[in-house]
């Protein structure tokens, strides 16, 4: 059985394609120093988790780099590591690195210097230009076989491709966006505003999450159809498990705040003139991209046209699943990457 992880909606899409050994790879962190974003501003004393799965080979070719989605870490990433996963680390040496703001990496939840709101908003090119100096100098990989992630590891993904082109051979993004949807903004200015508009919030100094309720009510609905969650639930295991979310831990409010503004910000032609067609034509990687069709949390249409700009393959999933649909579709997707790899 697949294992099975918390829908919050902003914090785990757990897409879990493969079990694994519950013990998870050692937890490393590359320390950065003051780390210049996007923005200008500077993140201090910045940390960057990561963990490693496999070996590297002789001569450095199989490296793969696995970036987490929206509130994941590497620890729930490893799920997807492994024979039955996305990524087998018997045959490549897989990087999993816990993005900015996820409670690991440099985050306004265990920044000392900048805590809470004093933590500087960061955008998913800042994620994966932190990405790129943990690999080429923490971990000395010059070049990369693949990079490929599900959801926000999606959006990392499409920002690496325009980013670094030449650092990478394939890319491989999984219902993510290279440029969030109107729909999907207003989803994520949702879950915002459902923190900030509490009172409990107090401007981010908080000493529980406010709105870790309202969170999984949305997370619910958005990352499922209603046909699917109808299909999968009863109205007592619904109760049931509103019940056991209000007394649950959650995790940071403040954390979310930024991924999710990092989220609604993603756009990978912002260093081409707002030009899509410009960002495509700096990709030199071989892209595989798969969007599920009835995906409410990042809608395909986005990703759907920067393949076609591409000339991409594309494997669209057209299950009851929604946002979820590389997890109920697992063998499929599994057996689509490890054949667009080993190409």
């Amino acid at each position: 059985m697949r294992k099975r992880l918390p829908r919050l909606l902003l914090y785990v899409v757990a897409l879990s394609f493969g079990a694994r050994s519950l013990c998870a790879q050692e937890q490393k962190f590359a320390s950065l120093g003051d780390f210049k974003l996007v923005s200008g501003e500077v993140l201090h004393d910045c940390r960057i988790g990561y963990r490693t799965f496999g070996k590297l080979n002789a001569d450095a070719s199989n490296a793969v780099l696995a970036p987490t989605w929206a509130g994941g870490t590497t620890e729930e990433l490893q799920s997807n590591i492994g024979p039955h996963g996305l990524v087998n680390d018997a045959d490549y040496f897989v990087i999993a690195i816990d993005a900015f703001a996820n409670g690991v990496s440099s985050s306004p939840s265990n920044s000392v210097t900048q805590p809470r709101m004093k933590f500087p908003k960061i955008t998913v090119r800042d994620m994966v230009n932190s990405q790129y100096q943990v690999l080429s100098g923490t971990l000395g990989i010059k070049h990369l076989r693949a990079v490929l992630g599900v959801s926000m590891g999606g959006m990392q993904t499409f920002q690496w491709m325009v980013s670094y082109p030449t650092y990478m051979d394939k890319a491989i993004p999984i219902v993510g966006s290279p440029r969030v949807a109107p729909y999907d903004v207003m989803l994520w200015r949702i879950n915002i505003d459902a923190v900030e508009t509490n009172t409990a919030w107090n401007h981010g100094d908080y000493t529980d999450n406010p709105s870790k309720l309202v969170e999984f009510e949305i997370g619910e609905l958005m990352l499922n159809t209603p046909t699917q969650y109808n299909r999968t639930h009863t109205r007592q295991q619904t109760l049931d498990s509103l019940s056991k979310t209000q007394a649950s831990p959650a995790k940071d409010a403040n954390d979310k705040i930024r991924q999710s503004e990092a989220i609604m910000a993603l756009n990978v032609a912002d260093q081409f003139d707002n030009s899509m067609e410009r960002a495509a034509a700096a990709v030199k990687a071989k892209v595989f991209v798969i969007v599920s069709k009835e995906d409410h949390v990042v809608t395909p249409q986005p990703a759907r046209d920067f393949a076609a700009l591409l000339h991409a393959q594309v494997l669209e999933l057209d299950s009851d699943c929604g946002h979820l649909a590389p997890s109920c579709e697992n063998d499929k997707v599994a057996s689509a990457v490890a054949d667009f790899l080993n190409k």
